[in-house]
């Protein structure tokens, strides 16, 4: 693997002189995302010491130089036509995914077993843990890491980082229900067991605070094993006073702790929050 990594980084270096007809160098590109697409590998994780993000710069820098080694090419599956420089992923049925007609993920993503696609997208270099549902037009940009028993509702928009190859991805943890229309940006973070409801944006400049208390808990990371809504707060500005959007967490969880359908509806109806 450290070999892997070397020649990577070394075509990175040199990728200004690289073209489609280098055997060699797409060789190398394809065996990393090879291992992505298998899940061997993964773009990015969390550091269990400190629960920072590790992000493995070296495979992006692939998926980069995969887009500048690969010409454009045509394919159909059944009535459709693609032309694109990656072809889609197949395998699902050995991998014990189930993908519903209108679902499409790039090679070099990895569905976990287990998972359902319903019509939906997954880009390049996103990780979806098993058992985890991608709900009907929802989407998992590229290197997005998703994690087990994870449901992304309807219309969930999860960003994809490529660029710059050293920059987090969003990464949701484990348990995590994310609500229908929920925007999840530009490596935000969503921890294990947390809810968001219907229509939340995250990203690394929205606060997410703690109804509990009116303090603010961090920027674009939503803790583990919490409910956390939609929100907006007042600023002054010199035209007079508006309202900045925020998430607000208005419960949280024990660990392990989760919520089934009913519940949930009925606790952010009771905070006047649609699911």
């Amino acid at each position: 693997m450290e070999d892997l990594q070397s020649r990577i980084e070394d075509l990175w270096l040199r990728s200004g002189e690289l073209s489609p007809g280098d055997g060699d160098a797409r060789r190398a590109v394809k065996e990393a995302i090879d291992l992505l697409d298998r899940g061997e590998l993964r773009v990015a994780e969390i550091d269990p010491a400190d629960g920072s993000p590790v992000v493995h710069t070296w495979l992006k820098q692939a998926i980069l130089l995969m887009f500048r080694l690969q010409e454009l090419s045509t394919s159909e599956v059944g009535p459709f036509e693609y032309v694109d420089k990656l072809p889609l992923k197949h395998g699902y049925e050995a991998a014990g995914v189930r993908v519903v007609p209108g679902a499409s993920a790039r090679y070099g993503a990895f569905i976990g077993r287990g998972s359902v696609l319903m019509p939906s997208y997954v880009n390049i270099g996103a990780r979806v843990g098993k058992q985890s549902m991608v709900d009907t037009w929802a989407t998992v940009g590229s290197c997005a890491q998703i994690g087990d028993r994870v449901h992304l509702a309807g219309g969930v928009g999860i960003g994809g980082v490529l660029e710059p190859p050293q920059a987090a991805p969003v990464i949701v943890g484990d348990d995590a229900f994310i609500g229908s229309r929920c925007m999840v940006t530009e490596g935000a973070r969503v921890g294990n067991g947390a809810v968001l409801g219907a229509g939340v944006i995250l990203n690394p400049s929205i606060p997410v605070i703690d109804a509990s208390t009116g303090e603010e808990i961090s920027r674009g990371a939503v803790p583990p094993w919490c409910v956390a809504v939609n929100a907006s707060r007042p600023r002054q500005f010199s035209g007079g006073e508006f309202f900045l959007p925020c998430v607000l967490v208005i419960k949280h969880l024990a660990e392990g702790e989760r919520h089934d359908k009913a519940r949930l509806e009925a606790l952010l109806r009771d905070e006047g929050v649609a699911t």
